[in-house]
């Protein structure tokens, strides 16, 4: 929570800078009003807490009113909150408050799609680290929102070995043996291979998840063939919503997805005072 409160903080500084000029002129603190944000597309909703904590935030203060419940599903023109206060603190967090909204729904409406095609198999949709800097925090809640998984939320969280790893390392076997002798008896090892071979060698190397980046389907089955449970397995690398099914059904444990955090399509609201 602290987290979050130190986002809303700095995106308030950036866009009220030092003061909202237009409201000042027309409006004192005595002056209140009251708003509704609406939705203007249909998809899921995340961010509620987050616009509420804008609004209390945002001088001299006011309140926000959640009308749907935080993941639920909204549809066009439907009435999302209420927001009551001072208008000086309504107008001065209405951009703020938006651009969370759009960005958190617009994450959780994606992964939602995703999650939804592969509903038929037992792959779990993850996202990646590629997250806006500074707002992982927020991206990663709305996948959860979403439906989808969190995959490691930094380097410090779990070992993942990926291509530049085990070039310097020196080989797949030899970064995996290095990385043993110095990480906790409890923490779990994912290696990143490009091709059957490698497969092959992260599996004699004992290694606990193998991620097979930008593989092809035929190759991507095998490989899951070739596993057997030893180990698990995830999917990466351009997964688009076209093809996570036929990613899904070759029977991997998990797909990552970049594009849920690092391109999602904004769901549009607004805020009009009443």
């Amino acid at each position: 929570m602290l987290a979050v409160k130190e986002i809303v903080a700095r995106a308030l500084e950036e866009d009220l800078g030092d003061g909202d000029l237009t409201s000042a002129a027309l409006f004192g603190v005595e002056d209140r009003g009251r708003a509704e944000i609406i939705a203007r597309q249909e998809g899921l909703i995340a961010g509620l807490p987050v616009a509420e904590m804008v609004f209390r935030m945002a001088p001299p203060g006011c309140s926000l009113t959640p009308l749907v419940e935080e993941g639920s599903r909204v549809a066009p023109g439907q009435t999302v909150a209420w927001v009551e206060g001072p208008l000086l603190g309504i107008l001065g967090g209405e951009r703020v408050a938006l651009n969370f909204l759009q960005r958190l729904s617009g994450i959780a409406s994606l992964t939602a799609r995703y999650v939804e095609r592969v509903k038929p198999y037992k792959a779990r949709i993850c996202d990646t680290r590629k997250t806006v800097p500074g707002l992982r925090a927020l991206d990663k809640y709305a996948v959860r929102m979403g439906g989808g998984t969190n995959h490691r939320f930094n380097l410090g969280d779990a070992v993942l070995l990926k291509d530049n790893h085990i070039r310097g390392a020196g080989g797949l076997r030899r970064a995996v043996e290095k990385v043993r002798t110095c990480i906790p008896l409890t923490a779990k090892i994912e290696v990143e291979v490009e091709n059957l071979d490698q497969v092959a060698e992260a599996l004699e190397a004992g290694v606990d998840l193998i991620m097979l980046d930008n593989m092809s389907l035929e190759e991507m089955a095998e490989a899951v063939e070739m596993i057997r449970g030893r180990a698990l397995v995830e999917a990466s690398g351009g997964i688009s919503l076209e093809t996570v099914a036929a990613v899904a059904a070759t029977g991997v444990d998990f797909i990552s997805v970049g594009a849920l955090t690092h391109s999602p399509p904004a769901l549009d609201f607004s805020l009009e005072l009443i």
